[in-house]
């Protein structure tokens, strides 16, 4: 597995990446990024586009979903909450629990509303993409449309007491942390 990080431009500097299985096929986690971005390190790595995963469905994490699903023909990940809310077409809805298997690559989905109504994170090994669910001491916010602060108190919960060992906490915006950081550090996370 070769894990890719792209940053998206500003203001906002979405995080946005490429995890690519040992044959070859790849998952974009919140292509926010230009495609030309993705379409390049695919083609340095001799990859191709298998799925598009969304940990929600806010325009600063979904730029690119559609030129990357014309041009690769990937099937788009996105819980149907946010779908239905932002009006975007997926191929299927993530849920609690559910794991997709790419080749070696075996992803297991938190379902976390609270940022968004259909807001997940996504673990592989020892990753762990929070999207605007958990930043590096802090959360995403939930006064947006669709946000729900207690929602957001049992997915931090959930985080705090379900996700085992110490996956790094790769969030879709500023630096990364790893899970015990926040465990012992972030306010939210403590109190939830």
């Amino acid at each position: 597995m070769k894990a890719i990080h792209i940053v998206d431009g500003p203001p906002l500097y979405t995080n946005c990446f490429l995890i690519i299985s040992d044959a070859g096929h790849a998952v974009a986690v919140d292509p926010a990024a230009e495609a030309r971005r993705f379409e390049e390190a695919l083609e340095e790595n001799g990859a191709t586009l298998s799925a598009i995963f969304l940990t929600h469905g806010h325009h600063d994490h979904v730029g690119s979903v559609e030129p990357l699903r014309a041009k690769y023909g990937a099937k788009v990940y996105l819980n149907e909450a946010d779908a239905k809310q932002f009006g975007i077409k997926a191929d299927e809805s993530f849920t609690d629990g559910q794991e997709i298997v790419l080749d070696e690559l075996r992803f297991k989905v938190y379902s976390t509303p609270g940022h968004t109504p259909g807001s997940v994170c996504i673990e592989i090994g020892d990753l762990l993409f929070t999207g605007d669910t958990l930043f590096a001491g802090d959360i995403g916010r939930t006064d947006f449309p669709g946000g729900d602060q207690k929602a957001m108190r049992e997915s931090l919960k959930k985080l705090r007491d379900t996700v085992p060992g110490d996956p790094q906490v790769l969030p879709g915006h500023e630096e990364f942390s790893s899970m015990e950081q926040e465990r012992k550090n972030n306010p939210y996370l403590r109190q939830a």
